[in-house]
């Protein structure tokens, strides 16, 4: 489990194919030392498990895999040598829960409508899939790119966000442009209260 609140932003070193796999390098701030082989990092949103850790340089490198259902459900499937990508390390008991429950489980992929900069703030309008659209609601959590954000407004399959200049600095919503694509993750709690009405058609 994760909370959406980015504690760095990783840089993919490599990716290398491997049958219906890719392995990703990706680069961090993180100490190796605290990094366990088979532990959960959220990359971008997408849970993903350690398989290598390493030091090069100054840097701590760490190696994924991800399978064909996550290259296909998610961007991971685009990320090349340079990208740029969010991180968050797996929720501890006792940890501060600063976002909403995410579980790096991505649900599809959205796309940035619009961006409109002002007061160093930029709101976002988000198009999101048709059968997703369904569990975001105005006020509500959703988690983009692995960011856990508030729903400002909805016009049908869209929806609007509000970042402060801290959130555009610490993640890469600072880089990011109309017609990006975005892992989404909706509320945990929308997709249940569907299933339990009935609704979740």
């Amino acid at each position: 489990m994760f909370t959406g609140i980015v504690s760095d932003i990783g840089e993919v070193v490599s990716v290398a194919p491997r049958g219906d796999l890719k392995r990703l390098r990706i680069a961090c701030s993180y100490q190796a030392e605290t990094i366990a082989l088979g532990a959960s990092i959220a990359c971008s949103g997408t849970c993903l498990t350690v398989v290598a850790v390493a030091r090069e340089g100054e840097r701590t490198v760490f190696d994924v895999d991800a399978a064909a259902e996550t290259l296909a459900r998610t961007t991971v499937g685009t990320w090349t040598q340079g990208t740029r990508v969010n991180l968050e390390r797996a929720l501890k008991i006792g940890d501060e829960l600063g976002g909403h429950i995410v579980t790096g489980h991505v649900d599809g992929l959205a796309r940035i409508d619009s961006r409109d900069d002002f007061d160093g703030m930029a709101r976002f309008w988000i198009e999101a899939p048709r059968q997703l659209s369904r569990f975001v609601a105005q006020k509500g959590s959703v988690a983009l790119d692995g960011v856990s954000l508030t729903v400002n407004d909805i016009d049908g399959d869209r929806f609007s966000i509000l970042l402060i200049p801290h959130t555009l600095a610490v993640t890469t919503f600072g880089g990011r442009a109309a017609g990006d694509a975005l892992n989404i993750e909706v509320d945990m709690m929308a997709r249940y209260a569907a299933r339990l009405s009935g609704r979740d058609g």
